[in-house]
């Protein structure tokens, strides 16, 4: 398989600063190198990202930090997502922050009529700027794709929806705001939390999730991987970390499982930061469970 590295050196949609630095550390740490055991790898290098005064944060929009390059950045990215999986390539886009999420998604839309996501965080990302707490837009991509919140978010790429609520899988969700659990309520999202991973087992999670992309005859599958879906203790390099999280072992046998399906089509692999990590324990992890991943990735 040909796989296309996009990296997004971003860190607006996080306001925490340091995650830009995830794709320059994961190339360092010879990516390339360790992928190419088991693809043919193609690193199409960096989308650009403007540079923006941090007094600007809310100049956009006074709920939402950053809204301005985050769109650029996204619209970009989809574009690049698109493109390669026109050319029949594997898109693997590396944060950076997970606001980058809307923007693979809008790219796939584009390729794939009927879709799935998989979306693998502590965090729900499904806010709007009516109900975010924080103003960081990496706690809306998810929303956004799904057609809820700000237009110019809703719209992005090509007007409409990207992906179908129903076609929506979150596992590993324990920090979520009042807002997202009325959306989890309206909308009937399935949302696998940690506690309920813990209680059922990841086989008859995964079992559960294949058998209603069966039923929606669903072909492709997009899989969205933010680090902090693990416990806090194996991730210190990370913006955003949380506690009773996913073992390694756990997080592991889940990427497996979902690998061996042969429906993940892309892959976004996010929020490493390489400025909050201890000794490189995270980036060192992040290398383990990609390479982990790509070997069973056909």
């Amino acid at each position: 398989m040909d796989i296309n590295i996009i990296g997004v050196p971003m860190f607006y949609g996080s306001d925490i600063e340091g995650v830009e630095f995830g794709p320059q550390k994961l190339r360092e740490k010879n990516l390339h190198g360790i992928l190419s055991k088991y693809h043919k790898i193609y690193d199409l290098g960096d989308i650009y990202v403007p540079q923006e005064n941090v007094s600007n944060k809310f100049s956009y929009h006074p709920k939402m930090k950053y809204l301005k390059p985050i769109i650029e950045v996204n619209r970009n990215l989809a574009h690049q997502v698109y493109a390669s999986l026109n050319s029949g390539s594997f898109p693997l886009v590396l944060g950076g922050d997970h606001s980058l999420g809307l923007g693979t998604i809008s790219g796939v839309s584009k390729y794939y009529k009927n879709f799935a996501v998989i979306w693998i965080d502590a965090h729900g990302d499904i806010n709007s700027y009516l109900t975010t707490e924080t103003g960081n837009v990496h706690g809306m991509p998810l929303a956004a794709a799904m057609g809820i919140g700000y237009e110019d978010l809703t719209n992005l790429y090509f007007h409409g929806t990207k992906v179908k609520p129903e076609n929506v899988f979150i596992i590993g969700a324990r920090d979520l705001d009042p807002g997202e659990c009325d959306l989890i309520e309206e909308k009937k999202l399935d949302v696998y939390s940690t506690s309920r991973l813990h209680e059922q087992g990841i086989s008859s999670i995964t079992s559960d999730i294949l058998e209603k992309i069966k039923k929606l005859n669903i072909k492709a599958v997009h899989l969205s991987f933010d680090i902090d879906c693990i416990d806090s203790d194996y991730v210190p390099g990370t913006g955003t970390p949380v506690k009773n999280g996913m073992s390694v072992g756990e997080a592991k046998t889940l990427l497996k499982a979902l690998a061996e399906t042969r429906l993940i089509k892309s892959m976004d692999f996010v929020e490493l930061n390489p400025k909050l990590d201890k000794d490189d324990t995270t980036s060192d992890l992040c290398m383990d469970l990609l390479d982990w991943t790509f070997k069973y990735i056909k």
